[in-house]
C-alpha cells in the first residue's frame, strides 16, 4: 500500500535495527508498526481471526476460542518471521535452532543432476532450507511469486549475502516463455519452489480439496507445472518450534501424470 520504495526502506531498517542492536530492540520497533497495522486493517483482522476460529475448531489448538488478543499475536509473529526470513537468506540464522527431516531424500534426487518442484505454503519460514547445515553448497532455489516486489526482494537479498542461493522469480501468468525458462532451471539441477495455498487472481485453474473442516479452493498450478517439467515433486513445510523451527519435506510424486479426462481427480 505504500509503495515499494517504502516497502522496501522498511524492510531495510528493521533488519539493521537487528543487526546492530539485537532482537529486543527489533521487537521494540515492530510492535508499534504491527500494532498500527493491525488496528488500521480491519479485512487482514478479520481475516486472521477466521483462520484461527476454524483452526481452533478443526485442531482445537488453544485452551479457549480464539479472541482479539491472539488476532494480536498471529499478526506479531508474522513481523518474527519476517526477520527469520532475511535471517536465513543471508546465512545468519542460527542453524542449530533448525530441525529437518526428509531431506535426504531430495538430495539423492538432486544429485542426479536435475531439479525437482517444491510445493510450499505462506506460513512459517522455509527460507530456512537454504541455510539449513544439512543442504550443501551451490544449492539454487527459485521462488515463484505474484508480486510486484520480486525484484526489489532479490536486490535486498543478493545486499544481504551475494552468495545466496534464493532467487525471487515473478510469474504473472504461465506461458510458453515462462515454462521454457523454468524447464532450463530444472534441466540445470535447480530447484522450482511455489506456493500451492494462493489461489489466482485469474487466468489458471483451482481445485477443491477439504481444509479445517470445510471446502477450499487450491491452485491447480503447481501440479499442473510439475507434470509439464517431468519432474519430481515435493511438499515442504517450516513451522515455529519453540524458539526455532522445524522443517519437513515428503515427496508427493516422481512425476505428476495429469492424463486428459482424469487432470482434475489426480490433481485433488
Amino acid at each position: 500500500d505504500f509503495g515499494e520504495s517504502t516497502f522496501v526502506t522498511g524492510i531495510w531498517f528493521l533488519y539493521w535495527v537487528y543487526r546492530i542492536l539485537g532482537r529486543l530492540p527489533f521487537r521494540f520497533f515492530l510492535y508499534p508498526v504491527v500494532s498500527y497495522y493491525w488496528l488500521s486493517r480491519p479485512v487482514a483482522r478479520r481475516s486472521s481471526m477466521e483462520y484461527l476460529q476454524r483452526l481452533h475448531a478443526s485442531k482445537n489448538v488453544f485452551s479457549k476460542p480464539p479472541g482479539w488478543w491472539q488476532g494480536y499475536l498471529h499478526f506479531i509473529q508474522f513481523g518474527e518471521t519476517l526477520l527469520d526470513k532475511l535471517l536465513a537468506i543471508g546465512g545468519n540464522y542460527p542453524t542449530d535452532k533448525v530441525s529437518f527431516t526428509g531431506h535426504e531424500i531430495i538430495w539423492k534426487d538432486l544429485a542426479t543432476g536435475k531439479g525437482c518442484l517444491i510445493v510450499t505454503a505462506h506460513m512459517g519460514c522455509v527460507e530456512l532450507m537454504q541455510s539449513a547445515s544439512t543442504w550443501k553448497k551451490g544449492f539454487k532455489v527459485n521462488v515463484l511469486v505474484h508480486t510486484a516486489h520480486a525484484t526489489s526482494f532479490n536486490r535486498i537479498l543478493n545486499r544481504i549475502n551475494p552468495d545466496t542461493g534464493v532467487n525471487f522469480l515473478q510469474v504473472t501468468a504461465f506461458n510458453a516463455p515462462t515454462a521454457m525458462m523454468l524447464a532450463d532451471r530444472i534441466a540445470a539441477g535447480e530447484v522450482i519452489a511455489i506456493a500451492g495455498d494462493r489461489i489466482p487472481t485469474s487466468g489458471d485453474r483451482i481445485v477443491n480439496a477439504e481444509f479445517l473442516g470445510k471446502q477450499a479452493p487450491f491452485p491447480a498450478g503447481p501440479y499442473l507445472i510439475a507434470s509439464l517439467l517431468a519432474c519430481p515433486a515435493y511438499a515442504m513445510a517450516c513451522i515455529r518450534n519453540g524458539s526455532g523451527y522445524a522443517m519437513k519435506a515428503e515427496k508427493l510424486a516422481d512425476g505428476v501424470a495429469t492424463p486428459r479426462g482424469q487432470r482434475n481427480a489426480m490433481i485433488e
